[in-house]
This record gives C-alpha cells, sequence and structure tokens, in this order.
C-alpha cells in the first residue's frame, strides 16, 4: 500500500502562525468552493480527498495540441483553425515566460496581499490578437456522441477554471479579453476500424468570464484556514457522505 494511505501529509499544510503566503492552486480554489470541510481537510489537516487516476490519454491529447499550436506560434502566424472560426486577427501568443506558465510546478502566479495567498495557475495556451490583448485558452478532450459544449452543470469548475487564469494575468498586469477558449477535442467512435489511431472533431468554444468572486473567495479561504474547528458537513458532497457512512456503520459495531 502506497505511503499516501498510510499517513498524513507533512508538506503544503497551512500553518496560521506562519507568516509566509501559502501557496493555493486554482484547484485548491474549486475545491473549497465545491466543498470546504474537504477543502480543510486537506490543507490545513493534510488529509486529502483519495487522487483519481490520471488521464493519460488526455494528457496525450494537450502535448501534440501544444506542439502544433508552437509551430504556428514560432512563425508568428494564426492555426488554421483561427481562421475557421473567424479569428482573423489572432495568433499564439510569444513569451519568454510560456513554459513557466504551462508548468504545473509553477505556472502563472500572484500573491494576494489582504488574504496573503499566493495563487497559482498552469495554463495550456495563450493567444494574443493585434491590438495586444492576450486571450486565455484551455484545452479540453472527451469522446461522446453529441457535439460538445459548455452546458453541464459539472462544467462550472472548467469556467471557474478559466476565470482564475484570467484573474492571474490581469493581476500580472496582462490586458486580457474577457473572452476564453476551449479547444475541445472529441474522440470520433463511428469509424470502421481503430487502425492504431484515433481521430478527433475540434471545437474551439468561446466563454465569457467574469472574474468578480475571486477576491471573495481568496477572503473567505483565509478565514476557513485560520479557524481552528473545521466546517460543517456538505450535504451534497460524496466524499463527505461516504466519511460520514463509514462512521456511522463503525459506531453500531
Amino acid at each position: 500500500m502506497s505511503d499516501y494511505y498510510n499517513s498524513r501529509r507533512t508538506r503544503n499544510i497551512f500553518d496560521p502562525k506562519n507568516a509566509e503566503p501559502f501557496k493555493i492552486s486554482r484547484s485548491k480554489i474549486d475545491l473549497f468552493l465545491n466543498c470546504p470541510l474537504c477543502f480543510y481537510l486537506d490543507c490545513r489537516l493534510g488529509v486529502a480527498r483519495p487522487p483519481g487516476y490520471p488521464f493519460t490519454l488526455n494528457s496525450a491529447v494537450d502535448a501534440l495540441l501544444k506542439k502544433e499550436f508552437d509551430i504556428h506560434r514560432a512563425k508568428k502566424r494564426p492555426h488554421p483553425l483561427m481562421h475557421a472560426y473567424g479569428l482573423k486577427d489572432v495568433v499564439p501568443f510569444q513569451h519568454e515566460d510560456l513554459d513557466i506558465w504551462r508548468s504545473n510546478f509553477k505556472g502563472i502566479r500572484y500573491i494576494h496581499e489582504s488574504s496573503n495567498l499566493l495563487v497559482t495557475g498552469a495554463i495550456d495556451d495563450v493567444w494574443v490578437t493585434s491590438k495586444g490583448e492576450i486571450i486565455v485558452v484551455d484545452y479540453k478532450s472527451t469522446s461522446k456522441e453529441e457535439k460538445v459544449s459548455l452546458d453541464k452543470e459539472w462544467q462550472i469548475g472548467y469556467k471557474r477554471q478559466m476565470e482564475v487564469y484570467q484573474w492571474l494575468f490581469r493581476q500580472n498586469g496582462f490586458k486580457v479579453s474577457h473572452t476564453s477558449y476551449f479547444v475541445y477535442c472529441n474522440g470520433k467512435t463511428d469509424r470502421e476500424a481503430f487502425d492504431a489511431k484515433l481521430e478527433f472533431d475540434i471545437d474551439i468554444i468561446p466563454y465569457t468570464g467574469d472574474d468578480g468572486w475571486i477576491p471573495k473567495a481568496l477572503a473567505d479561504i483565509r478565514a476557513c484556514l485560520m479557524n481552528e474547528k473545521a466546517p460543517a458537513v456538505v450535504k451534497e458532497c460524496d466524499y463527505c457522505a461516504y466519511r460520514k457512512a463509514a462512521r456511522d456503520v463503525q459506531s453500531k459495531k
């Protein structure tokens, strides 16, 4: 059994007595918004939710998309998909920190002084208009029969993710478009044979973000972390429900 299940985490835990900014990723912000208790257990007590299995196929699609857009970035020309979707004055953004922004262990970051939180996010891509306005881009991949969209309730996480990225770039002094784009790859399953390759339909889906909620969320996160008492159980949280069910069964023995 892995060490994950044998002990609590001892690193990256919030200490109320530590004056250094506490690093918090955009995924931890989303965790807090979904379940403050799970967030508290993770970031204050070092007990994270069980990890999910990595989506290695999705990661492969992301890596190939980055390579493809980087070819056009190096030549300072638009990707054909941009023309196909009417984005005629947009090209992939060239910046010396692009690889840092893409790194899961670094990302683009900003210290929010009032909450003393170091907010980080690893982006997939950035485009730029002819007027110097940057556009945050995220790659997504799936395989479904219906056309991809952003209409599902669970996709609120995708939207928050994009808004955190927009906010981070604005805090770093960039002029950021309110409209971002999801490059959404949908694997085709209607082919006669696999033939050792997958084919995808690719859509560019615009999303108009609003990052106005972020400062309050960071203040609420700070207050949560400073509290000596854990938040209440969230009824809608499957992890909270599991923990409660396990305790109830054990107490009856």
